[in-house]
């Protein structure tokens, strides 16, 4: 397996270990998806998404840890 392969296998295995909010709003934000609509898949207002992105990258990072590189 190949180091991006690898890098991208752990990425998605740290992501499928996050609340399914957190999960979505990563994937839809690196989609390039626009904020309102990422707003409207959460049920949230704009104000929330900044908070919702800061803790879901602070859970992946702490899962990224726990995964093996």
């Amino acid at each position: 397996m190949t180091a991006f392969h690898q890098t991208g296998h752990r990425y998605e295995t740290a992501l499928r270990r996050l609340p399914d909010a957190h999960s979505l709003a990563l994937r839809l934000r690196d989609a390039g998806v626009a904020d309102e609509v990422i707003c409207g898949y959460l049920q949230i207002e704009p104000e929330g998404l900044d908070s919702i992105l800061e803790l879901a990258h602070q859970k992946l990072e702490a899962e990224l840890h726990k995964i093996p590189e």
